[in-house]
């Protein structure tokens, strides 16, 4: 087995990138909500202004994923292996994959701009527990993770995690967007909320949109279901074992089978579908904290004593 270099000084400096990247996500979350707030004023004036705000939050997004990926990148080198090995690996590399996503889909769908707040909301939650909950120092990877298959595997997974975030996200602002809660309450605050409702795209949008990022979740998850399959085979030479990380990948892949399945041929849409697309997602959430922390198995790889 060929010796491999660990540098616990280099990931110091990669985490200094990651909390950069905290810093000016904090910055884009707080410019991204008040563009909100002020797309929602009755203040023609100030409601044009708001987009010059958005255009600020947006760059700030793109800087700060760019010091967040160095974060990745320079964790890769300090332990001379692709970064997502454990929970904080995995939290870094995954939420990057989010936010570049986010950003690159802005290029095809411009209407998901209205969920900004949302991923940026969630990114920092992620980097959050990341560097004061999982942070350990690099190490060399166990035996049964010294596979090719855990470059394909994990990128797949981190993939399709993202799409299902994204389709999350957009299904939370659908929530509140058909809700009728609002629409009964008086006041000012309920007042702004109703008009920043305004703002987002037509329920229809939104759902097809939350619709097609689960489409393409699901066909990930699908190939990750089975990549995962092929390197247990290869590692512990069976295709399953009913291990609790493979059960609850297999539960994942059921919702989302379920979700679509209702969308195409049940005509099952609305708020059920979106509270379906969340059930899915906070499924993905507990496979990964829950699953990881407090469940053993072959496949839990918190790298926390």
């Amino acid at each position: 087995m060929t010796s491999v270099t660990l540098n616990e000084g280099l990931s110091q400096i990669s985490l200094a990138f990651v909390f950069i990247a905290m810093a000016i996500y904090t910055v884009s979350f707080l410019l991204f909500t008040g563009h909100l707030a002020r797309r929602a004023s009755k203040d023609v004036a100030v409601s044009k202004r708001a987009f010059n705000i958005e255009r600020i939050a947006m760059t700030l997004l793109i800087v700060g994923s760019v010091s967040h990926g160095i974060g990745v990148v320079l964790r890769g080198i300090a332990a001379s292996r692709v970064p997502w090995a454990n929970m904080y690996e995995f939290s870094i590399s995954g939420s990057f994959v989010i936010v570049a996503i986010f950003i690159l889909s802005l290029f095809f769908v411009t209407d998901i701009r209205i969920i900004a707040v949302l991923v940026n909301a969630f990114v920092l939650l992620v980097l959050g527990a990341a560097t004061t909950s999982f942070y350990v120092q690099v190490k060399t990877l166990m035996p049964a993770l010294q596979s090719y298959w855990l470059v394909i595997h994990v990128t797949v997974a981190v993939l399709a995690t993202s799409f299902f975030n994204i389709a999350a996200a957009l299904a939370v602002a659908y929530l509140f967007k058909t809700s009728g809660w609002f629409a009964s309450r008086k006041g000012k605050l309920a007042g702004l909320i109703r008009r920043i409702l305004d703002v987002f795209p037509k329920e229809n949008r939104i759902e097809k949109l939350s619709y097609r990022f689960n489409i393409i979740g699901f066909i990930l998850w699908t190939f990750t279901l089975i990549a995962g399959a092929i390197w247990a085979e290869r590692a512990w030479h069976r295709y399953w074992g009913w291990d609790t990380k493979e059960v609850w990948t297999f539960i994942i892949w059921t919702i989302y089978a379920g979700y679509l399945h209702a969308n195409a041929t049940r005509g099952w849409s609305g708020r059920r579908s979106a509270w379906l697309s969340l059930v899915g997602f906070a499924a993905v959430i507990f496979n990964f904290t829950i699953v990881n922390l407090f469940f053993k198995g072959l496949h839990v790889y918190s790298g926390l004593k």
